[in-house]
């Protein structure tokens, strides 16, 4: 089967299923390796296919149905020396930080993916910063920006939302704001 093909079976199996499935059960299905399936992955989303990945696997959020893991977008608000902090207490929670997204008032809505399941990816991406000659998203709109969070229940998700308030990281989403899912 060619990358084509599998990615298309990737996305009935994803399509078929009643709960996330892990990389490992894909690329066994597919005959690969995981990290083929999360290149696939990756090419799928890059198509338009909305392919969360969450701490028990893949969901394809697209058609009828409803996602098998619910989804939330967050307005917060913070220097890039709590970055770390922000990300690891949504993890540590059971979330995953799915993507970050600024709405600049001259270039509009910019999203990028981060994927962050977990402390590791976290600090990963962390180095990335440290070491890179480029700055977090974040700050090309003073510290404001949305997450859109993955967690396995709705109370995970309300309990993420309370520990983000608590540190002072949540903001208000705007009425004009409303519309940027």
């Amino acid at each position: 089967m060619n990358g084509d093909e599998r990615r298309q079976a990737i996305i009935r199996e994803l399509q078929g299923a009643s709960c996330p499935i892990s990389g490992s059960a894909l690329a066994r299905a597919a005959g690969v390796s995981r990290q083929v399936v999360v290149q696939d992955i990756a090419l799928l989303r890059a198509d338009g296919h909305d392919v969360v990945a969450t701490s028990r696997g893949y969901v394809l959020r697209e058609g009828e149905g409803q996602p098998c893991v619910p989804t939330r977008l967050v307005k917060v608000h913070h220097g890039v020396d709590d970055v770390g902090d922000e990300l690891n207490t949504i993890v540590d929670l059971g979330g995953a930080v799915l993507n970050v997204m600024v709405n600049h008032r001259v270039y509009g809505k910019i999203t990028a993916d981060l994927d962050v399941r977990n402390r590791r990816d976290a600090e990963r991406y962390l180095e990335g910063i440290r070491t890179g000659k480029s700055y977090p998203l974040m700050t090309v709109t003073s510290g404001y920006h949305f997450h859109r969070i993955a967690a396995e229940t709705e109370e995970q998700l309300d309990e993420i939302e309370a520990a983000l308030r608590a540190k002072g990281y949540l903001a208000e989403i705007l009425p004009y704001e409303d519309g940027l899912e």
